[in-house]
């Protein structure tokens, strides 16, 4: 609330001394200008330049009553963005910068390859990148983002993970880059991920190739 009654005191500030410059002038023939110039900053320069082109699009009023709701749902669109702050540089410019969201995996969709964003959207790969594990199965997108907030609060290290598998029943498998296949239940993943990592600390684990933890506390080995 604070920062609404700054920003309309420092709106009313600007055309008080805007109009207090201008003589013999009828206030209805005043005409402020338009956004003439809007950066892009945050993302690689082809993809600054793409966002940009598209903002231009909206033809962006004067920087006073810029449609707020129109260029952020622009901005939500775009599938590399995880955050990002709109700074208005009086009279006529904008600067938009971006944090871009972290690619965590990839997976297929109607025969494409997507990368899966930190900001939970998909982005159609245009690159190979093989240290980003891939996900087998269809899980919705949010379904994985719960399960590697569950891994990244367990001891596990999500750099060591090759391979996700997903199952209709909703539970998942993991692919260490070991090639140690870890079976997990539907509930206490978290607990069981600590158990194979406190376990695979303390045992050579050579001829291990599948750890099943489906029963709760417990830990099976299949060579």
């Amino acid at each position: 609330m604070h920062q609404r009654k700054s920003k309309k005191i420092l709106i009313y500030f600007f055309l008080l001394c805007l109009l207090g410059s201008i003589n013999n002038i009828d206030f209805n023939n005043l005409k402020l200008q338009n956004v003439i110039d809007v950066k892009v900053l945050g993302l690689e320069n082809d993809n600054n330049l793409v966002l940009l082109k598209r903002i231009k699009n909206l033809k962006l009023d004067n920087i006073l009553f810029i449609d707020n709701k129109d260029l952020k749902n622009l901005i939500n669109s775009n599938s590399l963005v995880e955050n990002y702050k709109i700074i208005k540089r009086y009279p006529s410019s904008i600067d938009i910068k971006i944090e871009k969201t972290k690619f965590l995996a990839r997976i297929s969709n109607n025969k494409k390859i997507y990368f899966v964003g930190s900001n939970g959207k998909l982005t159609e790969s245009n690159f190979y990148d093989n240290e980003l594990p891939f996900i087998f199965g269809k899980p919705k997108i949010e379904e994985f983002i719960n399960f590697k907030k569950i891994i990244d609060n367990s001891k596990l290290s999500y750099n060591d993970i090759k391979n996700f598998y997903f199952f209709s029943s909703k539970r998942w498998d993991l692919e260490l880059k070991n090639n140690i296949i870890i079976k997990l239940s539907k509930n206490y993943i978290e607990d069981s991920l600590d158990l194979v990592v406190d376990f695979l600390n303390n045992q050579n684990f050579e001829d291990i190739k599948i750890i099943d933890t489906r029963i709760k506390d417990q830990i099976i080995l299949n060579g």
